[in-house]
């Protein structure tokens, strides 16, 4: 049997995080602009990760009722609409509020996707397509801020959300012209909150859930606050600088789709502990004052998250059979309430300690993650595969 087309997936990956974080570059110039302090620009990302939170669950059930590529395609095409009233911003509190609109859009891709893999990828190859998933989320976080901090460097930061919205347009198009139609099974559906209570019922289910939680707190925790401390002196980095520090993304863009062989082959246990290790060591590199360094300390942690990334998704399908939208969905709300508290939480560290209390942070919430795996994953990579999924003829 021929599997699905893969480009379809990656551009999926691409639209549900072009404009997530594209305005991580952004903030030291929001300050600016509004007379703003670091918490309060750094709300235009918790706004978004709080209502991917808040959503994802109900959008994965939507999914689940009405069709995983439906879904997809209605939701790129919504993030498209919110992006671009996000560039109508007078204020920013207005901001704020279209930048929660795009979270409310963004379910519906990441969750959606993350289960369309796993309904027509045969279960041997499913890690591979949750990873060129994520490459294509790799790179649309890459172009999402590097577009952003280009554009805002000319002086106009809401012309910025018109570019990304025209990206997002092309996408959605795309998405709609080229994304097949998952098989259509039989579905008996029974009220949201007893599969929920169910699938609550599955501890390594819950586990991952744990687990997404401390990978995107690195992720946001890391590069929301390095654009103060690099904007800071001695280093004085503008904002066109700072979007090309997320030029380390790219590196994460090549290196994961080799972390779903070796998930594949090895099991998600030695992918969790390999991610997180370069994880730490390329957030603990980043305290050496050294711009050189520090980047290759972001290409480091940005390589070890979107393994972890990987890795946890790849472990929901393995996992659960049945309702892989809702619980993708259900992962969603931890994995996006991590972002909100990586977003949040470390302001405190930064106002008490500097880049170094961040650090700190980082490490420890890496390290709990680890430990949540290892004692409630299994270890046997076969035994993680999962049953068999016919793909799309």
């Amino acid at each position: 049997m021929r599997r699905p087309p893969v480009v379809p997936v990656v551009l999926a990956g691409f639209a549900a995080f072009l404009d997530l974080y594209a305005t991580q570059p952004l903030l030291p110039m929001l300050a600016r602009t509004f007379g703003a302090s670091a918490f309060a620009v750094s709300l235009t990302i918790t706004a978004p990760t709080v209502a991917v939170a808040i959503t994802a669950p109900i959008i994965g059930r939507l999914a689940d009722r009405f069709g995983l590529r439906l879904t997809i395609v209605a939701s790129a095409v919504a993030l498209t609409v919110t992006t671009g009233l996000a560039a109508t911003s007078h204020t920013l509190s207005m901001l704020i509020f279209w930048r929660f609109m795009q979270g409310v859009s963004t379910p519906g891709i990441f969750a959606s996707t993350v289960a369309y893999v796993h309904e027509v990828w045969p279960a041997s190859h499913a890690g591979r397509a949750t990873a060129a998933y994520l490459s294509g989320t790799i790179v649309g976080g890459f172009i999402g801020r590097a577009v952003a901090a280009l554009v805002a460097a000319q002086g106009d930061w809401a012309a910025a959300f018109l570019w990304l919205g025209t990206l997002n347009a092309v996408v959605a198009v795309a998405l709609w012209k080229w994304l097949p139609n998952e098989t259509v099974r039989p579905r008996v559906f029974v009220p949201s909150w007893q599969k929920i209570r169910e699938l609550f019922g599955n501890p390594r289910l819950v586990a991952t859930f744990g687990v997404g939680f401390c990978v995107l707190f690195t992720q946001v925790a890391m590069f929301t606050y390095v654009t103060f401390h690099l904007a800071a002196p001695p280093f004085l980095l503008g904002t066109f600088a700072l979007g090309w520090l997320f030029v380390t993304y790219l590196v994460g863009a090549v290196v994961t789709p080799l972390g779903g062989r070796w998930i594949d082959a090895y099991g998600h246990r030695v992918g969790i502990g390999s991610a997180m290790a370069f994880g730490a060591g390329g957030a603990l590199l980043t305290l050496i004052p050294s711009i050189p360094v520090i980047v290759v300390g972001l290409a480091l942690t940005a390589t070890g998250v979107f393994i972890a990334q990987a890795t946890t998704s790849s472990h929901i399908g393995a996992v659960t059979t049945q309702d892989r939208a809702l619980a993708v969905g259900m992962y969603s709300t931890f994995y996006y309430a991590g972002g909100t508290a990586g977003s949040a939480l470390p302001a405190a560290m930064w106002n008490r300690g500097g880049w170094p209390a961040c650090v700190g942070l980082v490490v420890a919430v890496q390290a709990i993650g680890v430990a949540i795996a290892l004692n409630f994953w299994r270890s046997d990579a076969r035994a993680d595969a999962g049953p068999a999924v016919e793909p799309v003829p």
